[in-house]
């Protein structure tokens, strides 16, 4: 079989289940000598090379033939100078260059690249990987919730689980409006605040509530942890039945600075 790349197609055999590049009419396409480049791949940490019997198109027998992992062959791809190339090849192997970095690129900055050339089956198994992490993601999370010690609001843990339960299976929890957790960060955001002006009241109302959580329960409430501007972080741990408190909080020290996100917060 053949793996299509943009820039053309090389020949490869299935070992294991994984596509392996044949390794010599892949490095004559481009006008290389194969010798010396399989003598590199022998040095590099990062190649791997095997063999595997196989007949040839136009060859009448069956030989060893060399292989290599794809990742093996698209890094020897990036170390070939371009310069070294005959002319007529060059553009084949500029292309291969660019179609890997713009993947490598992707990967680091967007988490991904997706082959526009990929198939069906090459799609949903894709989609397939990211569900199964997806659920493994949620499943650890109910774990370390699980673990989380004493001072950590036992019914924030509670919906917590549940929430996390549920995403896993693709649900949505359904957890009583009193027990669904509210985070400092939220409410700002319902008040239409912006991510700059969150950032930048977010410590002195947070402080202000707990101090108001304080004298109206008569202890400081407990530790948890939350989705705050995309990451987790240590919160203090508050559900929708402590949102007067908030509304409170906010009606006393913030209204007359945020006038109009005052008005967004009582539309909602």
């Amino acid at each position: 079989m053949k793996l299509d790349l943009t820039a053309g197609s090389v020949q490869t055999v299935m070992v294991d289940g994984a596509p392996q590049i044949v390794l010599k009419p892949a490095i004559e396409e481009l006008g290389l000598d194969y010798s010396t480049q399989l003598a590199k791949l022998k040095t590099r940490s990062w190649a791997s090379v095997g063999q595997s019997p196989m007949q040839m198109p136009g060859d009448d027998q069956v030989r060893a033939m060399v292989i290599v992992p794809v990742r093996t062959f698209l890094m020897l791809l990036a170390t070939i100078n371009e310069n070294r190339v005959a002319k007529d090849l060059r553009k084949t192997l500029i292309a291969f260059q660019g179609e890997t970095a713009d993947a490598i690129e992707a990967y680091w900055t967007r988490g991904g690249a997706i082959n526009p050339n990929a198939t069906d089956d090459q799609l949903d198994a894709l989609e397939q990987r990211i569900e199964e992490r997806r659920i493994r993601r949620a499943l650890g999370l109910v774990q370390l919730i699980a673990a989380m010690d004493g001072n950590v609001d036992p019914k924030w843990k509670r919906s917590r689980q549940l929430h996390h339960y549920a995403e896993a299976a693709g649900e949505v929890a359904e957890i009583a409006p009193e027990d669904r957790a509210l985070l400092v960060d939220t409410y700002l955001k319902d008040r239409g605040l912006s991510s700059d002006e969150r950032r930048s009241v977010r410590s002195s109302f947070g402080r202000r509530v707990s101090l108001a959580y304080e004298m109206q329960h008569g202890e400081k409430p407990k530790d948890s942890i939350g989705l705050v501007d995309g990451r987790e972080r240590a919160v203090k741990s508050y559900t929708e039945a402590d949102r007067p408190m908030f509304d409170k909080v906010w009606s006393e020290f913030y209204s007359d600075r945020y006038p109009a996100q005052q008005q967004l917060g009582e539309a909602s």
